[in-house]
This record gives structure tokens, sequence and C-alpha cells, in this order.
């Protein structure tokens, strides 16, 4: 392939209907196919990176390997394709007009009066073709964030339109989600906000190519073929996307439904082979033929958005069909956990997960579940925040430092066994400044971290923080017990913490959540869940 095709996908009638699972599944289809795929979203919103949204608002933010603080879709378009992503593949309204005031202040576009159209719709559009201009890719997908209609899409939207008119015949086309919605009083499916939708799309110059409708009962034959009549699309475009058990179904669903082959005819590609689900399956049998069942406590701050956590979430479906284990996650609040009432919030639990996050609320009870965790032998894993509070945590109850904390939490704290990082201590922005993205980890020989990453020397994993352990308290802790089993080799920053004189205790600085996929489970998710199903044997 000479020239990169570009798909583009919108979304209509409502948010929330999978623009990012349709677009992960239609671009695995393409890849099994053979062909270099990958897929980037483009936020309507006018931050520049979702790197200081509250969780509750945007859901979690997924970091990349360069260090690009990004949208939670990204996690499904690696966790689908197996390829990571970068911050080419995340582009924020904020980030776009950032960009073109940087170029006006430079004197780039002198004389010119800078506007929406051709300035800003410019810089989308260049953006939308980096990645295929690289040369890496037969085929770029384009998920459009927010819905058709919404004012700060409308930028987005047209410079779609142009690239369509650009590209010129068969280099591009546009897929459109929307919603079929059921009314129970009436007994059927409507297909008239669809039809707005279309209309709304069309409106803007933009004509889909294919339909993809979100349904909860299967579309009839007639009903798809008066949705192809009023939405100008040929009949085998309307592509449906019924309710799933699990996002893992779509692509299999959508190779049903032939989204692939209509999308490679519609771009005048070959279909060259069947794709190789093989894999895919596997993972999808084990994971609804569990032997085992677990219960896995997933103590946080943000428990009432389930996005908040969505790779963790998702690590934990990879490493229970790696283990042929159904994982129960069960959210507890850690803001309602105290001394008195943890045995209660916590019993019957077969493993602990000690959750990242940041600030003072809801910290004490994190460092109250610690402490059950380690006291009753129960499988427990700390991420990034989880990590720190396992070493206050000994600290307090284990040495006797009952006043050991976080500068985060106190910054006059008697024993700041967690401290902010000396490059970060002079930083006043917020945004994109913490230590972010992949460095490296030295694994010291014989601990149960090197163990389970099969006995490697160097890792590299993702990271999010601004704290860290503080070294001028690392022998005392080693003394007592604490062993740090992962150290970054040109920082000397601890990076992993566990107890050997525990069946399952570890606790690590940075993210594994963002890496694991399901080709390749995360090692340390795959390993904790093990730990919990030895546990509940016994």
């Amino acid at each position: 392939m000479n020239q990169t095709k570009y798909i583009f996908v919108t979304g209509g009638v409502t948010s929330s209907l999978g623009k990012g699972i349709i677009a992960a599944s239609l671009a695995k289809l393409l890849q099994a196919r053979g062909y270099r795929t990958t897929i980037q979203k483009f936020d309507p919103y006018i931050n520049v990176d979702p790197g200081t949204l509250n969780p509750y608002e945007h859901g979690e933010c997924y970091v990349t390997d360069d260090g690009a603080e990004t949208d939670l879709d990204l996690g499904h378009y690696e966790r689908f394709l197996n390829v990571p992503t970068s911050q080419a593949n995340n582009v924020t309204t904020g980030r776009v007009y950032l960009s073109v005031i940087e170029k006006e202040r430079r004197g780039e576009f002198l004389g010119k009066t800078v506007q929406v159209v051709p300035h800003i719709t410019n810089e989308i559009k260049e953006r939308m073709q980096h990645l295929g201009n690289s040369g890496d890719y037969d085929i770029v997908i384009t998920e459009i964030g927010g819905t058709v209609g919404d004012i700060e899409s409308l930028p987005y939207i047209e410079s779609v339109r142009q690239l369509v008119w650009d590209l010129g015949e068969s280099n591009s086309l546009v897929i459109h989600l929307t919603l079929v919605p059921y009314l129970a009083a009436a007994g059927e499916l409507k297909t008239k906000p669809t039809q707005h939708s279309v209309k709304t799309l069309m409106e803007s110059g933009i004509k889909a190519d294919i339909l993809v409708c979100r349904t909860e009962h299967e579309l009839s034959s007639d009903l798809r073929h008066k949705l192809a009549l009023f939405c100008n699309v040929t009949r085998d475009s309307v592509i449906q996307s019924i309710d799933a058990s699990t996002i893992y179904d779509v692509p299999n669903l959508m190779l049903e439904e032939g989204l692939d082959k209509v999308a490679l005819k519609k771009l005048d590609l070959p279909e060259k082979n069947t794709p190789d689900l093989k894999q895919w399956n596997q993972f999808l049998f084990r994971l609804k033929n569990p032997k085992h069942t677990v219960n896995i406590g997933l103590v946080g701050k943000y428990v009432e958005l389930q996005d908040s956590y969505k790779s963790i979430l998702e690590a934990f479906i990879h490493a229970g069909s790696a283990n042929e284990t159904k994982v129960n996650v069960i959210s507890v609040h850690s803001e309602y956990i105290d001394k008195e009432n943890a045995a209660e919030k916590l019993s019957g639990l077969d493993g602990i997960l000690v959750a990242p996050g940041f600030g003072e609320r809801g910290i004490e009870g994190k460092i109250e579940t610690v402490r059950f965790a380690r006291e009753n032998n129960i499988p427990f894993f700390g991420i990034c925040l989880g990590m720190q509070m396992a070493v206050i945590e000994y600290s307090r109850n284990v040495i006797g430092w009952k006043e050991a904390n976080s500068t985060e939490m106190n910054e006059h704290t008697a024993y700041p066994v967690i401290n902010i990082m000396e490059e970060q201590k002079t930083i006043t922005d917020k945004g994109g400044t913490m230590r972010l993205g992949a460095w490296k980890c030295t694994l010291e020989e014989g601990t149960l971290a090197s163990k389970i990453y099969g006995g490697q020397t160097d890792i590299l994993e993702r990271h999010r923080h601004r704290y860290e352990f503080n070294g001028t308290y690392l022998n005392e802790l080693q003394k007592a017990g604490l062993i740090t089993s992962g150290v970054n080799p040109d920082t000397g920053l601890v990076e992993i913490i566990e107890l050997n004189t525990h069946p399952f205790f570890i606790g690590v600085q940075y993210h594994p959540e963002y890496k694991s996929t399901v080709a390749n489970p995360h090692p340390l998710f795959v390993s904790f869940v093990k730990a919990a199903v030895t546990k509940k044997s016994k």
C-alpha cells in the first residue's frame, strides 16, 4: 500500500455509546487481516490534556510510554491491538488552540486574521494525518469525541468534511455510531433518533458511509432496510451493535456483521485473509468458563465511577482469564474505613488492592486497609499511592513512627517517609509536570518481584506521580523487614516494596495496569489473582 486510508468514527443521539470500543474492534479485525492499523482520539474539551481533570468527571487519565496524559479510550486501543500509543494518538481542542496561538505569537500568520476556518481546521487536519504520514500505518482510524451537533465538536466535523474532500474517492470513510432505542410501551425499536442524527451530520456536509446501530434488541431486516433508505447508506452498511456481556465480544460481533468487509470494500482494499482471532477467542473461552472465583477488594477514593479505575478493572479481566478465574471486583470507599470497621468492611475478601489517587481524602482508610491485609495475611497489592500508603502503614505500626506520613497529606510530619520528588519542588504549573511515562526499574534477584517478572533484571513501567519513597528512611525500613525489590537505576527511586513474611504483599510506585492487554496480561495482576485463588483454596 502506498497511500494511507482514513476511517472517521462519529457519534450521534447520545454520548457513551462506545465509539472507542467500535473503533478498537474494527482496528482489531483489520489488524487480524494483516493491515497495519492505529487509532487516534480527538477530544472536544479545552483542557490541553485530561491530566488535571477530576476522575469523577472524565474517568481515569491514561498514560502512554512517552509520558502523554491521555483519554481512557487509548487504553482500549492498546488492550485490543497490543500496540503502544503515544501523544500523537490523542488530541484535544485545548492542544489545537494552544498550538495555533503559539504560532500566531511567533509570527507565523503575520498579516492574517487567525480564524477557526482555515487556521484551526488546518491544525486539526494536520494532526489527523500525522500518524498516516509516518509511513507506519496502512489504515488510521480517528474517533471524534462528543456527539454530532455539539457546539464544541463543530471544528472537528468541519475538518473531517474537508479532509474527506482532500483525500478523494476511496481513501476515507465515515462511520456514524447511533442509538436505536427500544420503547417498552410501544414494544418496538425506533429509528427516528438515528435519522435525525444522520441529518445533522449531513447538514455539516458529511455523508455517513456506514451506520453502526447500538441496540438492546435484534434489528429486523425491514428495520435495516428502513435505516438504509432514510439514512442514504447501502443495505450492507447498516451494522447492528447489540449489547454484549463483555466488550471483548464486540470484535466477533462486528466480524459477524461484516463491518471490516464493508469498510475494506469502501476503501477499495483487498480483504486479504480471514481475520485470525484464535488467541483472542482462547482468551474469551477462559474468561467465560472459569474454574475458580475470587473476591478482590478495590479500595479507592473514586469508586462511585467505574471509569475512574478502568485500566485496573480491565487488567483484572485479563488476569482472571489467564488464571481461568472469575474475578469479582468489590469496590470499597476508603473514606468510610477506620480501625473500628475495617474487619467488617474487608472481611470475605480473597485479595485487596489499594488504588492510586491524589489528595488527603480517604487516606487514613487506605492505611487501615493495608494494616488489615498485612496482619491477616490477605494478598495485598498497592499501586502508586497504594504503595505509598503501605510504606506509611509499616512505618507507623511496625517501626512505631506513629506520626509517619506523606508530605502531600502533612507538610510538617515528623517522619516524612513519602516526600515530594526533588525536581518537583520548584514546579508551579500542574498540567503535564508530574513524573510521567516509561521509566526503568532494576529488580533485585530472588525477590517476589523478580519471580513475578520471570527473572528479568530490568523492566520498563509507566509512571504518574509527584511524591516518592523518601530515601532518608531507607536503611531503617529495610532493617525493620521492608524489602525494596525494585529501584530506578538512574535516580535511586524505590519502585517496588514487598514483605517476605507474608503470602503476597507487594506495592509498586508505577501503574502496571496501563500495560495489561488481552495478548499480554500484566504479570503483577496475574500473580495477584493467583495468590487470591491460593488463599481461597486454603
